[in-house]
């Protein structure tokens, strides 16, 4: 009998290619996500989808009783630079506590949280970062904080007897990507890319298909539990150079505006202060963490992926580069 696994935020960018990727591996996937026509395009693909709101745990726990649920990927998220803390909160610390609860409830063999690589932002270069280096007492932003909380509380569950694994994915693309290159494309054509340095910075950038790719590792990788593994194209590259191939690829003339980090970061304090000030809906042009991100540089260590999980990424990023390209194209 296949196994059966619940991927959460199914629906979004990341949990679409979750879905894909089980079924491809040949698990039975039962999606939940609150995106109702893409769920139908979900269960095009023959997974079983649920319009469920994971913050809600009556509505998450009804297909807990339906399903026997072999294991979870908590792939859904509230995921913005910008926002209410508690926004962040409910959705972010208190979903995931439910789902955990739910999961070690109904003795579910494998929980797989999907946290973020943003627990290592900060105020200079970083390179080849570990998974320890996270900065516990990190809140850049409210998104960073909660995502923190949220490993913490699932440390808990893994005492309490949950079998959880923990994956940071860095920089996804691919098609349907809905924030990190569409921003810096529209931009393109616009007031121009910001760069800071002449773009000479560092990135580690990871196509989505390899994110999904390593759910499904994590699914099913022996002696695991508890551990946090940080996953990328192992590609470091200058984020100079992957703007261009990027806008090659898009058939657009890459069109940049050198910055100066001091200026932006002081106009992203104000301009957050500001908003915070008088409770203005709406993200700020600029916020610390966004400037922070273009800024300097950030690779990741997945040597212990590598080993553990015997992740390599199925996707090189020149594919995955040309590939957004056409897509770009075709929207």
């Amino acid at each position: 009998m296949r196994k059966t696994i619940l991927v959460t935020g199914a629906t979004g960018f990341l949990g679409n290619y979750i879905v894909k990727e089980l079924i491809e591996q040949g698990y039975r996937v039962a999606a939940i996500g609150r995106n109702v026509e893409r769920g139908k395009a979900l269960e095009q693909q023959h997974c079983i989808f649920y319009p469920v709101d994971f913050t809600v745990k009556e509505q998450v726990q009804e297909v807990f009783k339906k399903e026997d649920i072999d294991g979870v990927i908590h792939a859904g998220a509230l995921s913005s630079a910008w926002g209410r803390w508690e926004d962040f909160y409910v959705v972010n610390v208190e979903g995931t506590r439910q789902v955990a609860e739910l999961a070690l409830q109904y003795k579910v063999k494998r929980f797989v949280y999907i946290s973020s690589p943003s627990v290592y932002t900060a105020k200079c270069d970083r390179f080849d970062v570990h998974e320890e280096e996270a900065d516990r007492s990190n809140h850049l932003n409210h998104y960073i904080a909660t995502k923190l909380m949220s490993e913490n509380i699932l440390g808990e569950f893994c005492e309490k007897g949950l079998y959880v694994v923990i994956l940071r994915p860095r920089g996804l693309i691919g098609r349907g990507d809905p924030s990190l290159m569409p921003r810096l494309m529209r931009a393109n054509g616009k007031i121009g890319i910001p760069l800071f340095n002449g773009g000479g910075n560092i990135v580690d950038i990871t196509c989505v298909e390899n994110a999904a790719y390593a759910c499904y590792l994590a699914l099913k990788a022996e002696n695991v539990k508890g551990e946090v593994f940080n996953i990328t194209n192992d590609e470091p590259s200058r984020f100079r150079d992957v703007l261009e191939e990027f806008c090659q690829a898009a058939g657009e003339k890459a069109n940049f505006r050198q910055l100066s980090f001091p200026l932006l970061y002081g106009a992203a304090e104000f301009m957050e202060w500001f908003y915070r000030l008088f409770h203005l809906k709406g993200e700020p042009v600029l916020t610390r963490y966004t400037v922070c991100t273009l800024a300097f540089s950030q690779t990741l260590n997945i040597d212990k992926a590598k080993e553990k999980l015997h992740y390599m990424p199925k996707k090189t990023l020149k594919e995955g580069i040309a590939d957004y390209g056409k897509w770009w194209n075709s929207i």
